[in-house]
């Protein structure tokens, strides 16, 4: 009798001071994770995760330009920037693959371009969010 108390007053207490987006399961517990919002995305978590994307190309590619030597067909190079959108809702350059040294440090500065936005969570609180972008020049 006393364990069957004792295992619902922690089953009470675990439901009663979750955070939001934490699910307890049997003996389990999930931490969903909400990705960062872009500024003017609304909606669901899954609206603005498909405006993320949407936005996020569409910053690549008009903010994108040609380094000085290059010009577009040129090239057939693929760089890949991988990035976190951190804690503060800035980006943050994990490391860069492929391509040349010019096509990289242009592909690091349009992301580093990426606006301030409301930065991911998980369980609650603000945490970096990781994310691979490619550029085929």
């Amino acid at each position: 009798m006393r364990s069957l108390l004792l295992i619902t007053c922690f089953l009470v207490s675990a439901f009663s001071f979750a955070q939001e987006g934490v699910l307890v399961s049997g003996n389990g517990i999930t931490i969903n994770e909400i990705p960062p919002v872009w500024p003017g995305c609304t909606g669901s978590t899954a609206e603005k995760k498909a405006c993320f994307k949407k936005q996020l190309v569409q910053h690549v590619v008009s903010n994108f330009q040609f380094p000085k030597g290059y010009k577009k067909g040129s090239v057939k190079e693929k760089v890949v920037v991988d990035f976190v959108i951190n804690e503060e809702g800035k980006p943050q350059i994990l490391g860069v693959k492929g391509g040349t040294k010019v096509l990289q440090e242009e592909a690091k500065r349009n992301i580093m371009a990426i606006p301030q936005m409301t930065p991911g969570q998980a369980g609650g609180k603000p945490r970096a969010i990781k994310y691979s972008m490619p550029f085929t020049f």
